[in-house]
């Protein structure tokens, strides 16, 4: 009995139930209870897991309001979207915030790779014609960087000049007096573009330009009854003394709008004192090679000697290049030289052996100065001669093709230019038919001999090297046909020769570089042929641009063929052909053409083709001329700092 009642008072109060305790405090039973203690464990150990998913599923304990568990990746992409509205400036109030989200002190910090990276990803992908453009713009960007055309001296003092040169030539008062609104709708109508501040009006008529009546006998007996568009906005802005940049098409007549005002100029300073011993000059025409130089020279010293004729004060110009004999120049800079046309380096030669001064010079004209700025010999050139200049200068630039980089160049050296536009930079002559037709690397000179029946002589034959230039010569003289043949290698002799027979109609075809292919004049030819196709359309705009001068129709033949032409220079010549409106050859439409797919890209950028040569056939991007400019500027670095390496030439 007494057993059963100790079991039943055990199960009523199992807490109770301890055995002795030894002296040090220990549990004497421990033994005999050691089943027990492993149930008791194991219920402490429920308790805890009890508590802690009280604690996760809710801080307050209130199992009623607990709200699901947030995990950590949850927690990350609701603070990313919290922290995109706040970057896009939207704000939260305290009751949008989750009770589950960490206080800002306990938030981890995010590095910049990765709010950046997240800011980027909330922006979405960028529009492809959007960075197109930032990638255009960083390009040219760079290309522009270069220095200012102006001398040294005003480089290193930071001398500018805010106002243009003064003369004594006004336009007529009843022009003066015309509103802006009818000098513009006149403008129109010539299709004339302008821009700048303060523009002279156009005037349709020489005699109205209050020229020198000697003047116009000489342009009365060249049968130059009427200016051309050149010419009616062009001579008005050079004789008021304001500097200017000149774009027009071939063969419009640009010769006249820089050589007169340079004599006229040249001839209002020598009234007003004489030139003595060893000064001039006081104009100056830089040309890019000798035969133009020599062509402008010519013109230019024909007014000279018109005026002296008439009983004006004596003008003597002129010309400086290499290739000749030295000794008329000098004996002309002895007497007092008032207009020079010259060549870069027969003129530095001057100017280093102290031969000749700037300090009275006032008028500079760089003719075909997309060329002269362009290429880097030739801007080095330049920015030597400048630097011989001591005071302020009227500047003109003249070309064909003015591409958006040389504009941009040459306004860094201009004041207050004015820009006079007749058709697009770069644009063919409207008046030249263009005939693209493929041929045969072997079949060329054959077919050439075919080519030469379409029209009567004189013609003109272009080749990219001096190497065919000589084949083809020797190749016309064996078939009996009388030709004559130029480029760089030859005597400046025999340059000279050559192309005074053709023009004397002495010989019926000249064959050469490119040397004659930019500024000169042959009235009459009424054929040209390019024997291959050049590695710029720049160069193919000039080259065509020798025939259908003065309003007179010419034809342009040009051989081409996959081996010689890159694909680039193909798509220019399809969009030139397209925009002077002749017919394209089904080889060239049959061409992939990337730029019909970019019409967002030339509607946002303003800009059709390219912003650096003005080929409507491509971007910026994949500009050939903007790579062998590259290309040479290595090749010159490596020349100057030597071949590289250890040990490398100097």
């Amino acid at each position: 009995m007494a057993g059963e009642d100790a079991v039943q008072a055990a199960e009523q109060h199992p807490e109770e139930e301890q055995g002795p305790k030894t002296a040090d405090g220990r549990d004497g039973g421990a033994q005999g209870n050691a089943a027990g203690g492993r149930s008791v464990k194991r219920y402490r150990r429920e308790e805890l897991d009890k508590e802690e998913q009280n604690l996760l599923v809710s801080e307050d304990g209130d199992d009623d309001n607990a709200e699901e568990y947030v995990t950590l990746r949850k927690r990350r992409e609701q603070e990313e979207s919290r922290l995109v509205k706040l970057l896009r400036g939207g704000r939260e109030g305290s009751a949008e915030r989750s009770g589950s989200e960490p206080p800002p002190g306990d938030r981890p910090k995010e590095s910049l790779l990765v709010i950046t990276a997240r800011t980027r990803k909330d922006a979405g992908a960028p529009n492809e014609a959007q960075a197109l453009l930032e990638e255009e713009a960083d390009i040219m960007r760079h290309a522009l960087q270069k220095q200012a055309l102006k001398a040294v001296k005003e480089l290193a003092t930071g001398v500018t000049y805010s106002r243009s040169m003064e003369t004594g030539w006004k336009p007529p008062l009843r022009y003066r007096r015309l509103p802006l609104d009818l000098q513009q709708q006149l403008r129109d109508a010539l299709r004339i573009v302008c821009d700048g501040k303060d523009i002279p009006p156009p005037i349709p008529s020489f005699a109205d330009m209050k020229l020198p009546p000697a003047v116009l006998r000489v342009l009365s007996g060249k049968g130059i009854k009427k200016p051309t568009q050149i010419q009616m906005q062009g001579l008005p802005v050079a004789l008021s003394g304001r500097d200017m940049i000149g774009i027009a098409s071939t063969g419009s007549g640009k010769t006249l709008v820089f050589a007169l005002p340079m004599v006229l100029i040249a001839l209002q300073e020598e009234m007003r004192m004489p030139l003595g011993q060893n000064e001039g000059p006081i104009g100056m025409v830089i040309c890019p090679s000798r035969e133009l130089a020599t062509q402008t020279y010519e013109i230019a010293d024909m007014y000279c000697k018109a005026l002296t004729a008439d009983r004006y004060p004596e003008v003597r110009a002129m010309l400086c290049i290499g290739g000749i004999d030295p000794k008329p120049m000098y004996e002309t800079i002895r007497r007092g030289v008032h207009a020079v046309v010259a060549t870069p380096g027969r003129l530095k030669d001057l100017l280093h052996k102290r031969r000749m001064l700037l300090d009275l010079c006032r008028f500079l004209c760089l003719d075909e100065a997309d060329r002269m700025v362009d290429q880097v010999g030739f801007e080095d050139d330049v920015r030597d001669i400048l630097s011989f200049f001591r005071g302020q200068r009227q500047t003109l630039m003249f070309s064909a093709t003015m591409p958006a980089k040389i504009k941009a160049f040459a306004e860094s050296a201009l004041v207050d230019p004015v820009e006079v536009n007749v058709g697009r930079a770069g644009a063919a002559n409207m008046d030249v038919i263009q005939e693209v037709e493929y041929v045969k690397e072997e079949a060329k000179l054959p077919y050439l001999l075919e080519c030469l029946q379409k029209t009567a002589p004189p013609v003109l034959i272009f080749a990219e090297n001096k190497r065919d230039v000589d084949a083809i010569h020797e190749y016309l003289l064996v078939q009996g046909v009388e030709a004559v043949a130029v480029h760089g290698d030859k005597a400046q002799e025999d340059r000279h020769a050559g192309i005074a027979q053709f023009k004397a109609g002495e010989k019926d075809v000249l064959v050469a570089t490119d040397v004659a292919s930019k500024g000169l004049d042959f009235p009459d030819i009424q054929h040209v042929v390019n024997y291959d196709m050049p590695e710029e359309i720049e160069n193919y705009v000039h080259r065509i641009g020798r025939t259908g001068r003065c309003g007179k129709t010419g034809v342009a033949t040009t051989f081409i063929n996959t081996k010689q032409c890159s694909e680039t220079i193909l798509l220019d010549l399809k969009h030139l052909l397209r925009e002077a409106k002749q017919r394209v050859p089904h080889f060239l439409l049959a061409l992939d053409d990337p730029l019909e797919a970019q019409a967002e890209l030339e509607e946002k950028s303003g800009v059709k083709g390219c912003s650096y040569c003005g080929g409507l056939g491509h971007r910026v991007t994949n500009c050939p001329k903007l790579r062998s400019e590259d290309k040479a500027k290595v090749r010159a670095n490596k020349d100057f700092f030597g071949s590289g390496g250890f040990g490398g030439e100097m």
